[in-house]
């Protein structure tokens, strides 16, 4: 088979990231005790575990609290690459915030990329880091434009880049800019040795602990959703991917949640090398990882925002025939998806919540690129908890409001939502519960009401209410990760009505099957 051929492979039934199926992590016991510490980090991602461990090197007393499992949200279904490369995002920058700080965005993604670099020696961490060239790259003629004004921003910008006609691996492109010096490796196995060095600094460290509230009269209190137990401190980070305490930022309304797919595919023939990033439509990602001691290429993409594709697995698919067709297919051991969040002018909101809220911090909205504003996010938190100062403080500020194109985007987005919060409560739903197969899930009628409803494999029914206990949009079914995820604000909820990503803090209420 040549891998021009098209392939038609299974994909594995369940979803399971290569990071996480590879990776042992240590497990750490809920929060069953009031405590009192400097710094209180709600989220166990790279942000919270980057600002903690830097906290921790100062001396701080830190306690890090995660709702879930460490590492099982966003950072651990990445793609992994560490790049100031985010696709067209440059000439944006430079029409939208100013020549200085567009330059301020390069510097601060590769001032993270070069944490990340000399962490990995100072600790001497084996997690499969490698220097890579990115591509960003235009298939077609018709939007080559845009992809020209993007190099041009380089050019201006003083930006490192070069312009190439074709790629390294065999994907015809009418051009492509490529950013030497980036990089890839395995997040987990880095970050896990991030949290055996903050343990070991005194950080203490809850899983299966979600924050219900936040009561900043007096001293900042957190207060733990079903324990009701206190964490005093002088300050809060939130990290927890959508932010964990909105008040009147209103987050929801200034962020989307954008899901992706990825698949990692065994190659019939060698991986030339270099990270690769489609700038035209549909989303196309490409490296290479190591899956024991055998190389994989992983293929992702197939973006669309959460809770809004009518068949979710049919974007593996495509991933699976795109990833083949270049490469050829011995096999996909994995696949995964992961979710995002968009900002109204797609940068980040890093640093004080509020100018009146002294002491809470936020990080969140990465646009797909948390590897490096991640890292980043701890670096800046860091400082400004220590009471640094840090030269990106104004361009990732949460307090700002760019009127072109946050104004726009506002709009758009708020608008989307009123439509999915209307649709979702008319229409007849034709389908009972007693038609599902085992291993299907969907829409129902349930005593005369919509219900959302999943047969396992196993035969048993699970029933939950469809309403979304954030802002009461009606959430969809998932049935490529099987959940249920609303298409207003991202929240995702398992099958049994459990909360899998916020801003939603509450489960899905649950009903009797009467089966």
């Amino acid at each position: 088979m040549k891998p021009s051929d098209p392939v038609s492979r299974s994909l594995p039934q369940f979803p399971e990231s290569l990071w996480r199926a590879t990776t042992e992590l240590p497990s750490f016991p809920p929060l069953t005790e009031d405590i009192e510490v400097d710094t209180a980090i709600v989220g166990g991602g790279i942000t919270g575990i980057t600002t903690a461990y830097l906290l921790a090197r100062q001396g701080c007393k830190v306690a890090l609290l995660e709702a879930g499992s460490i590492l099982n949200g966003t950072t651990g279904h990445t793609t992994a690459k560490i790049s100031a490369q985010h696709g067209l995002i440059y000439d944006e920058l430079l029409n939208h915030f100013g020549e200085e700080q567009a330059k301020m965005y390069y510097e601060a993604n590769t001032e993270a990329k070069n944490f990340i670099q000399r962490t990995v020696s100072e600790l001497s961490i084996e997690c499969d880091l490698q220097p890579e060239s990115a591509y960003l790259y235009m298939e077609t003629d018709k939007k080559l434009q845009k992809l020209q004004k993007e190099f041009d921003a380089y050019i201006k910008l003083g930006i490192p880049g070069q312009w190439r006609d074709k790629l390294p691996i065999p994907l015809a492109v009418s051009g492509a800019i490529e950013m030497p010096g980036q990089g890839q490796f395995h997040p987990l196995h880095y970050l896990k040795q991030l949290v055996s060095e903050m343990v070991k600094a005194g950080v203490r460290l809850y899983e299966n602990t979600t924050i219900a509230s936040l009561d900043k009269d007096g001293p900042l209190k957190l207060t733990t959703y079903r324990g009701k137990h206190k964490v005093r401190c002088s300050h809060v980070v939130s990290a927890s991917h959508f932010p964990f305490v909105d008040g009147p930022r209103l987050y929801f309304s200034r962020l989307h949640a954008v899901r992706s797919y990825a698949v990692a595919i065994r190659p019939e023939t060698p991986f030339a090398g270099g990270t690769y990033l489609s700038a035209d439509e549909p989303k196309r990602s490409l490296r290479s990882a190591n899956w024991n001691g055998e190389e994989v290429v992983i293929a992702g993409g197939e973006n669309h925002k959460t809770g809004q594709s009518q068949c979710t697995h049919n974007h593996y698919e495509e991933l699976e025939h795109f990833g083949s067709k270049l490469f050829g297919n011995n096999g996909i051991p994995f696949r995964w998806s992961a979710q995002d969040l968009v900002t109204l002018d797609k940068v980040p909101y890093i640093g004080q919540i509020t100018a009146a809220d002294k002491g809470i911090y936020v990080a969140t909205g990465f646009n797909k690129w948390g590897m490096t504003h991640g890292t980043l996010s701890g670096m800046m938190l860091s400082d400004h908890i220590l009471g640094k100062d840090n030269p990106y403080t104004l361009l990732y500020t949460p307090s700002r409001f760019k009127a072109d194109p946050s104004i726009k985007t506002f709009v758009v987005q708020n608008a989307d939502v009123a439509k999915h919060l209307v649709a979702g409560k008319v229409g007849l739903v034709q389908r009972k519960a007693e038609d599902l197969q085992p291993d299907e899930g969907g829409v129902v009628t349930h005593n005369g009401k919509r219900a959302g409803a999943y047969r396992d494999a196993k035969g048993n029914l699970y029933l939950v209410d469809t309403t979304c206990t954030h802002m009461g949009c009606e959430v969809e079914w998932n049935e490529g990760e099987r959940s249920w995820d609303c298409p207003c604000h991202g929240s995702r909820f398992s099958y049994e009505g459990n909360v899998l990503t916020g801003p939603a803090k509450k489960p899905l209420e649950i009903l009797d099957s009467h089966e």
